[in-house]
């Protein structure tokens, strides 16, 4: 019986999206993703950092980027902290299921680096902080989702 595991390694281009609010989060965030690209031996030119206004759009630019057909796999980064507000439920929300919906229709992996959050703090502790770098571990959680499908994939091709 086969045993299929993901790798972290390189194998095509990596798209990551990120959110610009919260952008002294998100920006850790993102040297996260991309020390693990690095780590998986992924040029920097093999990736394509897109920003985006906040969380509530990542989605949509994944969907975009889906579509293109280029990309290995996607990791989006933002930040959502709970407020006073239901706003921090229907954002969080929206990121998650959007993203995950884009995953699922495109067979795409989507790296899941939206923070929810309580507190500014949380958020740093988060993003390099000491919880270590969650846009690493959505980087990572992409590349070896990625590197199954395409076992998969070739594991199944017709002949």
């Amino acid at each position: 019986m086969p045993d299929f595991s993901g790798r972290l390694r390189a194998s095509g281009r990596v798209g990551i999206l990120v959110s610009r609010y919260n952008e002294v989060i998100t920006s850790r965030l993102l040297d996260g993703a991309l020390s693990c690209c690095s780590d998986a031996g992924i040029a920097r030119d093999a990736i394509d950092v897109v920003w985006l206004p906040g969380a509530f759009e990542l989605a949509v630019a994944a969907a975009a980027a889906a579509e293109t057909g280029v990309y290995f796999c996607l990791v989006a980064l933002g930040v959502v902290i709970r407020g006073d507000t239901p706003h921090f439920e229907y954002v969080a929300e929206a990121a998650a299921r959007g993203l995950q919906e884009v995953a699922v229709r495109y067979r795409l992996p989507v790296g899941f680096g939206v923070l929810t959050v309580e507190s500014m703090e949380q958020a740093r502790d988060r993003a390099g902080g000491s919880a270590g770098n969650k846009g690493h571990e959505a980087a990572a959680a992409a590349l070896r989702t990625a590197d199954v499908l395409e076992q998969l994939r070739a594991r199944h091709a017709p002949d």
